[in-house]
């Protein structure tokens, strides 16, 4: 879990803020998974800080939806225009790229457990994206 924390912090996932008026904060909760290795021996143990984005309301916390990923038959028309023109393709992963999107919308959340706040009644401001957002 601290790891994780560390890593939202570095991404500069939020801010500690005393909660505005008016205003509902969502909760959040961990995932714990383990990883293992292909012979069932384990690798590492996983944490993931998830937001609880089913209580989230439709033009109070959110807009829209969105999800940039390519459809089939654009992935399809660039494979065939590789092997047509005899290109050399390569691949590559961007790691937690969906938690590196700014959010527009105001969105408060409960501390996780595990991160303090300085006073009370502090929430997190979010400014990244959070797996379980809408």
């Amino acid at each position: 879990m601290q790891s994780e924390l560390v890593a939202l912090d570095a991404n500069h996932t939020w801010s500690l803020t005393p909660l505005p008026p008016g205003k509902k904060p969502i909760g959040c909760c961990w995932v714990y998974k383990i990883k293992r290795h292909s012979d069932g021996t384990i690798e590492r143990f996983k944490a993931c800080l998830v937001a609880k984005g089913y209580t989230q309301l439709e033009g109070l916390d959110y807009h829209d939806t969105f999800s940039p990923t390519a459809k089939m038959i654009t992935v399809h028309c660039l494979l065939a225009l590789a092997a047509a023109q005899n290109w050399s393709l390569h691949q590559f992963d961007v790691n937690n790229a969906f938690l590196h999107g700014d959010l527009h919308e105001e969105i408060y959340m409960t501390l996780p457990l595990g991160l303090q706040g300085q006073e009370e009644n502090q929430v997190c401001r979010l400014h990244k994206s959070l797996y379980g957002l809408k």
